[in-house]
């Protein structure tokens, strides 16, 4: 036995055949309305002034792509090659953890100019000052 279930979207507006489901919110409130074409275009016309002159807010859509990850984490591979041409160029870096961004910025132009090391400053040690003793005077009582 088979069975073939068919789903038509109709237009909220007059019932003609809608082609997509059209999200938004107001008011903290989200919505969804199937349109047509024309009544999806006429709907995004209608808010575009509201939209342009709008700031974004948190959260997001349901229908969010995935995105590429950062420029700051990169593979293993990448990231071992980055260590090596940095200690071979004098830079101080860690074995593990993550880079400082002087470090990524001088591997990501390498090609441009010559590579100082960063100077180490090393703090010179400062005795401690002890704290002042007070003395205290005994209350004398005249008699």
């Amino acid at each position: 036995m088979a069975k073939q279930v068919v789903e038509t979207l109709v237009d909220d507006l007059d019932g003609s055949e809608a082609e997509e489901t059209v999200s938004f919110a107001i008011d903290g409130r989200q919505f969804e309305i199937d349109l047509n074409a024309a009544h999806a275009s006429e709907l995004r016309d209608v808010i575009a002034p509201f939209v342009g002159a709008a700031r974004r807010a948190g959260g997001g859509t349901a229908r969010r792509t995935p995105q590429r990850a950062s420029t700051s984490t990169k593979s293993k591979e990448e990231n071992a090659a980055i260590r090596a041409w940095a200690m071979a160029n004098g830079l101080e870096v860690s074995e593990r953890g993550r880079m400082s961004s002087a470090v990524l910025t001088a591997y990501e132009n390498r090609g441009n100019a010559p590579v100082e090391p960063e100077p180490v400053v090393e703090a010179e040690p400062v005795a401690e000052e002890k704290p002042k003793r007070r003395t205290r005077r005994k209350a004398t009582v005249d008699a």
